[in-house]
């Protein structure tokens, strides 16, 4: 980044290029003219415009198109994927979306998409059904009474996948369908460790102005902070940090600064990693170790072979569900919270020479409940 002229470029999540192929696909079906573009709605309401590689009209009732993903200047396994949409009618009425070559399947409960489903998450899959919703206009009604199938497609998919955790969480033969914005940002670990180190500071300083006790809420990612924006809704907008993977970082300027309270909200796969005491929460420098969750699980109560199919469990997600069909996840997710809350405090008095205060939320999948707080 210092020697670098100029920003690094964001790219388009899988999700992104897979809407806008299907949306080009359903246009072509519906006009019979190949399309070289077309334009989508990305979750946030902006609209963006892909250039499609490639779209066939050569079999009737069926059309496809490809658009060549571009993930930016983010080291992604996916950049140049060629997402493909195939898109036929049906005599049922609906959008009927599947997944083809290249996309994985799967196989382990856990990952809050259905077992034996392509692994496309719930945000794309909006964004697919949205886009080509978009795409019939007024042809809106012949399609509630006839449907289209869109099967979504990534050739080499299955090599790429190789590359990623997917095997590991019970997802095969391919890679999964992500994201959340439409938008890939570019991941430089020294620049998001220093914006966060920087949010500190900036809170420190109000604070001081103000003369009030600062109070800092780390959130792992953008749905944690809006549901921690609801559970502090008199705090300042400068209280609250996307801490991503930094929590350490975080904690040391915390205790440089004179900022005693902290409190983290978080989901339970980053809980369960802070409570084994790893700081660095980063899926490439860690590992969910559900054997902490087992040993949680026995501690609250819970018989024997629940702990060891939660010791087990495929991950976190998989653990909580467990917990919630088992009646134990308010004190599970509690007993969770505190052993975060003890490994913060820890870590600040002996990696940071200071004390602080650190209370903990655990969130549901959504972000916005809470399911457990310290």
């Amino acid at each position: 980044m210092k020697v670098r002229p100029k920003a690094l470029r964001p790219g388009w999540t899988t999700g992104a290029c897979a809407a806008a192929a299907a949306k080009a696909a359903t246009t072509a079906l519906l006009t019979g003219e190949p399309q070289t573009w077309t334009e989508i709605a990305l979750p946030s309401g902006r609209r963006v415009t892909f250039a499609t590689d490639r779209c066939d009209l050569s079999r009737p009732g069926r059309a496809e198109a490809v658009v060549v993903k571009d993930a930016g200047d983010d080291p992604d396994v996916t950049h140049g994927a060629h997402l493909t949409a195939t898109v036929s009618w049906l005599a049922a009425g609906g959008i009927q979306l599947d997944g083809g070559v290249g996309v994985g399947v799967v196989t382990k409960p856990g990952l809050g998409l259905e077992v034996g489903g392509p692994a496309i998450n719930p945000v794309p899959r909006s964004m697919i059904e949205a886009s080509v919703a978009e795409a019939l206009g007024a042809d809106a009604r012949t399609a509630e009474s006839r449907g289209l199938r869109v099967v979504i497609s990534v050739p080499e998919g299955e090599v790429m996948a190789r590359k990623t955790t997917n095997a590991r969480l019970g997802i095969l033969g391919g890679i999964s369908i992500l994201g959340t914005t439409g938008i890939v940002r570019p991941f430089s670990t020294a620049a998001w460790r220093a914006s966060v180190e920087q949010a500190v500071s900036v809170l420190a300083a109000q604070a001081a102005e103000t003369s009030q006790d600062p109070v800092l809420v780390l959130c792992t990612g953008g749905r944690t902070e809006k549901g921690a924006m609801l559970l502090f809704p008199d705090l300042p907008e400068v209280s609250f940090v996307e801490v991503g993977d930094f929590t350490g970082a975080a904690l040391r300027r915390c205790v440089e600064h004179g900022v005693r309270r902290v409190v983290f909200v978080g989901m339970a796969g980053k809980l369960t990693k802070l409570g084994a005491g790893v700081l660095m929460t980063h899926y490439t420098r860690s590992r969910v170790d559900c054997s902490l969750l087992g040993e949680i699980t026995r501690a609250v109560g819970g018989p024997e072979d629940l702990a060891e199919t939660v010791g087990a469990a495929n991950t976190a997600r998989h653990a909580y569900e467990l917990w919630d069909a088992a009646g134990l996840l308010p004190v599970a997710g509690l007993e969770l919270c505190r052993r975060v809350a003890a490994v913060l405090e820890r870590f600040a008095a002996a990696e940071c020479g200071g004390a602080i205060s650190a209370e903990v939320a655990m969130v549901d999948f959504s972000g916005l409940e809470v399911v457990a707080r310290t």
